[in-house]
């Protein structure tokens, strides 16, 4: 192990022990210097990223045989103010290991997770119709979608869905609802990355659950798990602002330091199953562990093993998948987790690795033949998501993990 230094500089903590079967790998562990090295690159511009720095600030945590082995943090949590103006040295904030950040997409991840936990209970069977728990999923073709179809993003719906223009929460979510299936979309046919299927799943929770989302992740998820940094709306839980990362400084919405980036996320009050959540590098890691620990971390099962085991499975084979902004993705997908895909997972990519992205800079990588869990974090959307593409970050530091 190595040593602790602190909550601004490198350090470790030992994690509860794994289930019974996890044999400790003989793999030599990873070291900090070659991380820390990837990691101050994109402080600045490079050659795959050279107009500007790839992300103001990043950490980087690494497990493996259910111990962290390093947590690393570069850069700035704040660094640009709305404009984007960058600001003088001594209003910048600097980034440390329990900072905490928008997690983006990887919220898909925890909305998962809550409805396998209603498939535990027989209150959802993963191969009836959405239409069968929320009556108000309607639309021309839509009573042919599954639950895993959207958990899979089979279900022909778009990426997006039209929440602006509304006056009230009721209205969005019905247009969230009737969101119509992509021009000759074909339920259960076809890879397509939609994160109005995760808004749904996350309205099934809430009504199978009786509880807002948020609610139901800390009593279900969060506290059994003792997760005290994670969570929906931030700025109501933080004591310690100093933490929060900043994302988007565009005058358009202004700073973003624990509001939501995810647009539509924002306009549904900042809760939803799609985008949402914020939490720490070494939070994050638990719920890899938990997974690749079969549905246990610390004591507490979480999810059955059997339904663990349909969470990792690749239940999209020989399928195509439709994806314009990465057009040699594959279309290996989980119930809730990418799966194999080397344009974020670089050289340790697997046909049993899975994890997934976050559009602000985030993600987790599980690599079960290694025993590891990789987490990255990173505020490459400050003080604008478009100055740089953030998986070149997560290939460079996947690729120097699997030296």
């Amino acid at each position: 192990m190595l040593a602790g230094c602190g909550k601004t500089g490198t350090s470790a903590w030992a994690e509860p022990a794994g289930s019974p079967g996890i044999v400790p790998t003989t793999r030599p562990a990873p070291t900090v210097a070659p991380v820390r090295v990837v990691l101050t690159k994109y402080l600045k511009p490079t050659p795959d990223n050279p107009k500007h720095p790839g992300y103001a600030g990043a950490v980087a945590h690494v497990q493996q045989d259910n111990r962290t082995l390093l947590t690393v943090n570069v850069g700035h949590a704040l660094r640009y103010q709305a404009g984007p103006v960058e600001l003088p040295a001594a209003r910048r904030v600097a980034m440390r290991t329990d900072s905490i950040f928008d997690l983006a997409s990887i919220t898909k991840v925890y909305t998962a997770i809550l409805v396998l936990q209603l498939v535990d209970q027989g209150k959802v069977d993963l191969n009836a119709p959405v239409r069968r728990y929320l009556p108000e999923f309607t639309g021309a073709g839509k009573d042919k979608i599954t639950v895993a179809m959207l958990l899979a993003h089979t279900s022909a719906l778009p990426v997006g869905a039209k929440v602006t223009g509304f006056r009230t929460n009721v209205e969005r979510w019905r247009s969230v609802m009737t969101t119509p299936l992509v021009k000759g979309g074909v339920p259960g046919t076809t890879f397509r990355y939609s994160s109005v299927g995760l808004m749904v799943l996350g309205r099934l929770v809430e009504k199978l659950a009786g509880q807002t989302l948020d609610k139901a992740l800390a009593d279900r998820i969060t506290t059994p798990l003792g997760l005290k940094d994670t969570g929906f709306l931030p700025l109501k839980w933080v004591k310690d602002k100093s933490r929060l990362v900043a994302t988007d400084a565009r005058t358009s919405r202004g700073l973003l330091r624990g509001t939501v980036h995810d647009d539509v996320a924002n306009h549904l009050g900042g809760v939803a199953g799609h985008a949402g959540l914020f939490g720490t590098a070494r939070e994050v890691a638990v719920i890899g562990q938990l997974l690749l620990n079969g549905g246990t971390y610390g004591g507490q099962r979480i999810l059955s093993a059997a339904v663990v085991a349909q969470m990792l499975t690749n239940v999209n084979k020989g399928k195509p998948a439709v994806d314009p902004e990465r057009p040699r993705r594959s279309a290996d997908h989980g119930l809730g987790v990418e799966m194999n895909q080397p344009w974020f997972m670089g050289k340790l990519a697997a046909p049993t690795a899975f994890g997934h992205t976050g559009f602000a800079g985030t993600s987790l990588l599980v690599v079960p033949s290694r025993h590891q869990v990789i987490v990255l974090l990173t505020n490459r959307a400050h003080p604008n998501w478009s100055w740089s593409n953030p998986d070149t970050h997560r290939v460079a530091l996947h690729n120097a993990l699997a030296t």
